[in-house]
C-alpha cells in the first residue's frame, strides 16, 4: 500500500517516519550501505520494520514487494520514496539452522517454493496500474560481459554461455534476484517469505542459481553438496539439469566478477570454485 499523501518527510531519518505513521520503536536500529532498518510497531500493536533505502536498488525493490501484494513476499504496509513499512517476521524458524541441523533438502525446497509463488505473481505485477521498473538479465549479466576477458577462462565460459541462454530465453517471470538461505524467512502463520528482492525479470532458471551457492561458500563446495541440492531444485521446480548448470556456471562467473571489481579476492576466488564444481556436472 503506497502512502500518497502530501507531507515528504525526505532524508529526515527514522523519527519523522515514526511521527507520519504513528509507529513505535520496537528494537535496535540496524545501519548497512544500502539501508537502515528499525523494528517496530503499529498504533494498533502489530509487529513490522521500518525500512530506508540508502540506494535506487532498494527503492526498487521495496516497489517490487508492493507490487507482489503479499505473495511469496513480506507485504508492504506503507510505502512511500526510500521508506517502506514491511510486516515483520516473528516466526523462530531460521533456513540455516535447518542446513547446520542436517536439513539442507528442505531448506533448499523452500526456497523454490517461495520462488515458484513470486514467479505465479508475474501477472499481477507487470499489469499493476503503476508497476515496478525491473532489470532485465542482460543489463544484470553486463559487468560479466564487460571484464570476462581479462577475468580467467572461467568468466569466459560463464559469459559465453549467459549470452547462449539470453539469446534463447525462456518465458520472462518476475525475479527476486538474490533469493538464499538468509532472505528467506519464518513469517509465522504465513510461512516462509521473501525480503530484499532486486527486482529483476528474466528466465525463472535464473532464481534457484544463487541459493545453490549458500548459506555459505563453504558449505557449497562440500563434497557432493553441489550435485545434490541441484538435483533438488531441479525436482521441486522442474528446471531441466542442464540448463539449470549452465545459468549457475553463468552466474558464478558474474559473482566472482562482483567480488573481484569489490577488491575481494577470497570471495572472487570461492564464487568462481563452485563455477568449476558446476563446468564438473555438465556433460562432456
Amino acid at each position: 500500500m503506497s502512502d500518497l499523501g502530501p507531507v515528504d518527510p525526505g532524508h529526515a531519518g527514522e523519527a519523522a517516519w515514526l511521527r507520519r505513521w504513528r509507529l513505535h520503536p520496537d528494537g535496535d536500529v540496524m545501519t548497512t550501505a544500502s539501508s537502515t532498518l528499525m523494528p517496530v510497531r503499529t498504533i494498533e500493536g502489530e509487529p513490522a520494520m521500518l525500512k530506508l533505502a540508502h540506494t535506487e536498488e532498494e527503492i526498487r525493490g521495496a516497489h517490487v514487494l508492493d507490487a507482489l501484494a503479499g505473495h511469496g513476499a513480506a507485504r508492504v504496509l506503507q510505502r512511500r520514496g526510500e521508506a517502506v513499512l514491511l510486516e515483520r517476521a516473528t516466526g523462530q524458524r531460521d533456513l540455516v539452522r535447518l542446513v547446520e541441523n542436517g536439513r539442507d533438502s528442505e531448506a533448499t525446497r523452500i526456497i523454490c517454493d517461495t520462488a515458484v509463488r513470486i514467479h505465479a505473481a508475474s501477472d499481477d505485477v507487470l499489469g499493476a496500474d503503476h508497476p515496478p521498473e525491473l532489470l532485465d538479465l542482460p543489463t544484470w549479466f553486463r559487468h560479466l560481459f564487460e571484464h570476462a576477458d581479462r577475468l580467467g577462462p572461467l568468466h569466459r565460459r560463464g559469459a559465453d554461455l549467459a549470452a547462449a541462454l539470453l539469446d534463447d530465453a525462456r518465458s520472462p517471470v518476475v525475479l527476486h534476484g538474490d533469493l538464499h538461505h538468509g532472505n528467506v524467512l519464518d513469517f509465522g502463520e504465513r510461512g516462509w517469505l521473501a525480503i530484499d528482492p532486486k527486482g529483476l525479470i528474466g528466465e525463472a532458471a535464473f532464481d534457484y542459481c544463487n541459493l545453490l551457492c549458500n548459506p555459505s561458500h563453504d558449505r557449497a563446495l562440500a563434497p557432493g553438496r553441489l550435485e545434490r541440492q541441484l538435483s533438488v531444485v531441479a525436482a521441486s521446480t522442474g528446471v531441466e539439469p542442464t540448463r539449470l548448470t549452465h545459468w549457475l556456471l553463468a552466474w558464478c562467473a558474474l559473482s566472482s566478477t562482483w567480488f573481484t571489481l569489490d577488491d575481494d579476492p577470497r570471495l572472487a576466488d570461492s564464487a568462481a570454485a563452485i563455477g568449476e564444481l558446476a563446468l564438473e556436472l555438465l556433460p562432456a
